[in-house]
């Protein structure tokens, strides 16, 4: 069954964990004279970064034949976002309480150890566990 709405289709503005703002393009073309010929210029659309496709590919690992709504992707990426800052923002106290300029996954693991309840927690860790080796085994 394909999906039925435009959040469920991968859009091209990924990215979320970039840390640096995504640089604005030059609009080329020729300088308006005084007394020339005013064309408008097009309005750019403003990139909104959301977490959209990484649910959509989420989604299809689970359940390939299940499509979601725009409300309900709304609705994800709002979750998403809500427990990204609960996470850092207790990462960031225990930094701080610790008198560290850095949060490490020792702090992340820790957050998430306080945020979540029980049994999730444990899978979250076991999860970030897992993806942190991964990632460490790549890069060296």
């Amino acid at each position: 069954m394909a999906p039925t709405s435009t959040a469920a289709k991968a859009p091209a503005s990924s990215g979320v964990t970039g840390g640096k703002a995504p640089a604005k393009k030059a609009v080329k073309g020729k300088p308006s004279t005084a007394g020339g010929d005013d064309k408008k210029k097009k309005k750019r659309k403003t990139r909104k970064e959301t977490y959209s496709s990484y649910i959509y590919k989420v989604l299809k690992q689970v359940h390939p034949d299940t499509g979601i709504s725009n409300k309900a992707m709304l609705v994800l990426n709002s979750f998403v976002n809500d427990i990204f800052e609960r996470i850092a923002a207790e990462a960031g106290k225990l930094a701080s309480y610790n008198k560290k300029q850095t949060i490490s996954s020792r702090e992340i693991q820790t957050a998430v150890r306080l945020i979540l309840p029980g049994e999730l927690s444990k899978h979250a860790i076991s999860e970030g566990t897992k993806a942190v080796t991964k990632f460490s085994s790549a890069t060296s």
